[in-house]
C-alpha cells in the first residue's frame, strides 16, 4: 500500500483540476516505462512466525540493515517504516509484508535485474538475522490474530474501519501478498482501451498466477484465496468497474468514481487524521467533519486515489492488481504479460478483439469464478485456460515485436516462459503446491517455507 504522496500542496480550485491531475500522466510512447511492485512474507527460520516490527530480528532492523546498499530511511514518529533509492522504494504492508516498488524502467530485462538485486540485498541482510521470505498470495500457516501490526498511522485507521464494510478486509491487510505492474498511457483514448482490455483480462491473470491455496496450514478450497478476499473487503472501493466499458468513459468519469469512494484519512504535519467513511466531495466544499473549515490540496487527491482498490486502478498510469505473489521468475512474468499486451499496438488490438464482446455477466462470472476454479473455469465453449493460452500468445508476439534484447540477444518474451509451462500443462502454481501437500509433503505446510523461500 502507498505512503503519503509527494505531490505539492497546491490548493484544489475545482473538479477540472482533479481531471488534469490524472491526465497529466499521458506520455509519448518513447517515454513509456514499466514499474513493478511485489510483496512477500517474512518468517523466522526457527519457528516460521512472521517477524515483529521491533527487536533485533524485527522488520525495522531489517530496513536499517538494507541502508548499507544506499537506501535512504523514511521515518514516521522516528521509526523507520520505508526506504527510498533511485525512484524505487521498499515499504511495509500492515503485517510487515515487505514490498519493493520498483523504479520506472525502460524494459523487462532491467525489471528482472532490479528484482534479483533487491532479493539478493534482502537475503544478505535477512540471513544473519535468521529470517527468510516467501512469495505466495496468502499466508499459508498463521491465523489473523497471530500476525503482527506495523506502527503506521494509515494502517491504524484502516484496521478500525475495515470490519465496518466487509468481513475479510483485515485478512487482506495482514495475510495477502501480490505482484503488480504499473504502465503508462499515450492519450485518453489509449488509456480507455488499455483500461478495458486489462479489466476484462484481469481474471485471466488471476487464474494464471493463482498461488494461495492454503489457510492456517490446510487447503482452503480456493486456488487464489487472495483474490476471493477482495470480494468481501469493501464494496465501495473494489471490483471490476463496469462503468469503464460505458460509452464516453474517460478521465472525468473516473474522477467521479473516486469522488464517491469513501475517504480514509487526511495527512497533515506528519499525522493521519481519521476521516474514514467521509466524503471527498464534502472536503472540496470545506465541510469534512474530520477537518472542518479546510479544503483539500492536490496532495490529498493523490493520497485519496491510492485508497481505491479496484482490479485495475488508474492514477497517472494504470495498475494491474489481479495477481498473487510468487517466486522471482513470476515477479518478472507478470509485467511481461501486461507489457506484451498493452505496449504494442498490434497486440493491444488483438487483445481487444479477444474481449470486446464479453458481456457484463461474463466479466463478472470470470471474476467470481477464477478464485476457486482458475484455469479450469468454464467459459463459453471452453475454459479460462483457452483464454490464457491465447492471451499469452498475443503477449509473446507483442514482446517479440518490441525487440528489447539483452546482452545475449534474447527478447523480453523469455520472461513469459514460466507461465507458458503452466499453460501448456493446464495447471496453476496453486495446484502444483496442492499436489506436493497431498503427496511428498504429507500434509506438512511447513515445507512450503523451506522449499519456496527466496
Amino acid at each position: 500500500m502507498s505512503g503519503p504522496s509527494q505531490v505539492k500542496d497546491v490548493p484544489i480550485e475545482g473538479r477540472a483540476q482533479l481531471v488534469e491531475y490524472l491526465s497529466s500522466g499521458i506520455r509519448t510512447r518513447e517515454d513509456w516505462r514499466i514499474g513493478t511492485e511485489h510483496e512477500k512474507f517474512g518468517f523466522r527460520n526457527d519457528d516460521l512466525r512472521p517477524p515483529t516490527f521491533d527487536g533485533d530480528r524485527g522488520i525495522e532492523a531489517l530496513l536499517k540493515g538494507l541502508t548499507r546498499f544506499g537506501w535512504t530511511p523514511v521515518t514516521e514518529h522516528d521509526r523507520v517504516i520505508a526506504l527510498t533509492r533511485d525512484q524505487a522504494s521498499v515499504s511495509l504492508e500492515p503485517a510487515g509484508q515487505l514490498e519493493l516498488s520498483g523504479a520506472p524502467l525502460e524494459n523487462l530485462h532491467q525489471t528482472c535485474s532490479e528484482t534479483n538485486s533487491h532479493l539478493r540485498e534482502v537475503r544478505t541482510v535477512a540471513e544473519p538475522m535468521g529470517l527468510g521470505f516467501l512469495g505466495v498470495g496468502f499466508q499459508p500457516k498463521w491465523r489473523r490474530d497471530e500476525m503482527p501490526w506495523m506502527p503506521k498511522g494509515r494502517y491504524k485507521i484502516m484496521r478500525e474501519y475495515m470490519p465496518k464494510v466487509g468481513s475479510l478486509g483485515l485478512d487482506m491487510m495482514t495475510r495477502t501478498c501480490t505482484v503488480q505492474v504499473n504502465l503508462d498511457v499515450g492519450s485518453e483514448a489509449d488509456m480507455v482501451k488499455k483500461f478495458r482490455v486489462s479489466l476484462a483480462l484481469q481474471p485471466v491473470a488471476t487464474a494464471m498466477f493463482a498461488d494461495s491455496p492454503f489457510k492456517e496450514g490446510k487447503p482452503n478450497g480456493y486456488l487464489s484465496y487472495r483474490s476471493h478476499i477482495w470480494t468481501d473487503t469493501d464494496a465501495g472501493r473494489t471490483g471490476l468497474l463496469d462503468f469503464v466499458f460505458d460509452d464516453g468513459f474517460g478521465y472525468e468519469r473516473y474522477v467521479d468514481y473516486l469522488l464517491d469512494v469513501p475517504m480514509y484519512f487526511v495527512y497533515r504535519d506528519g499525522k493521519y487524521i481519521d476521516a474514514s467513511g467521509q466524503s471527498f466531495r464534502d472536503y472540496l466544499d470545506g465541510k469534512l467533519p474530520a477537518y472542518p473549515g479546510h479544503r483539500p490540496v492536490l496532495r490529498d487527491w493523490a493520497d485519496h486515489s491510492t485508497t481505491a482498490f479496484p482490479e485495475v486502478r488508474l492514477k497517472k498510469y494504470l495498475e494491474m492488481r489481479g495477481a498473487d505473489s510468487g517466486p522471482w521468475n513470476r515477479i518478472c512474468a507478470l509485467p511481461a504479460f501486461w507489457v506484451g499486451l498493452l505496449y504494442d499496438n498490434t497486440a493491444l488490438d488483438a487483445a481487444w478483439d479477444l474481449v470486446k464482446d464479453f458481456s457484463i455477466e461474463e466479466r463478472h462470472a470470470l471474476r467470481d469464478g477464477v478464485p476457486k476454479h482458475a484455469l479450469k473455469l468454464p467459459f463459453r465453449n471452453g475454459t479460462v485456460l483457452d483464454l490464457a493460452r491465447r492471451a499469452l500468445e498475443i503477449s509473446a508476439e507483442g514482446l517479440r515485436r518490441r525487440a528489447r534484447r539483452n546482452g545475449n540477444g534474447a527478447d523480453e518474451s523469455v520472461f513469459l516462459e514460466p507461465m507458458m509451462e503452466f499453460a501448456e500443462a493446464g495447471i496453476t502454481p496453486a495446484e502444483r503446491k496442492l499436489d506436493l501437500y497431498h503427496g511428498p509433503w504429507q500434509g506438512d505446510i511447513d515445507r512450503v517455507f523451506r522449499e519456496f523461500a527466496y
